[in-house]
């Protein structure tokens, strides 16, 4: 059982870069997934973050990903619309605050894969370092 599944979020113990992982597949599409819960106060190391395709997804013409926080009511404060149809690894876009707040956070995304997708694999991570008091 991976770490920061279940709340509260646990920390490995050691100062190393940890993270969040979620598989998403085609049967996804419109849904909104629960990555993982981020540590109050964790920096996010966003070249190190974003989705890995492993399978393209093949629905039509729209085959995105949002990824953000819960709290924000796009879940795309961190990612939006990152392509899903080509095969590669495709890192955060969005220019915000890499560091989560006050409490801890939740992190969420959603698959939008369109026209009858039939294939589609990918790999979330959300790489992270906890603050150092």
């Amino acid at each position: 059982m991976g770490l920061n599944n279940q709340v509260p979020a646990r920390d490995a113990g050691y100062q190393n870069i940890q993270y969040l992982y979620k598989k998403i597949t085609y049967a996804d599409d419109g849904k909104t997934v629960d990555v993982g819960t981020l540590p109050e106060g964790a920096l996010i190391l966003k070249p190190l973050s974003g989705v890995h395709v492993q399978v393209a997804f093949n629905g039509g013409t729209t085959n995105t990903l949002d990824i953000g926080p819960s709290t924000d009511s796009g879940t795309d404060l961190w990612a939006t619309v990152l392509a899903l149809g080509t095969i590669g690894f495709v890192p955060l876009d969005e220019v915000v605050s890499n560091i989560v707040g006050s409490g801890q956070g939740k992190v969420q995304a959603k698959v939008v894969s369109t026209a009858s997708a039939s294939a589609g694999i990918g790999h979330i991570v959300i790489a992270f370092l906890n603050p150092v008091n």
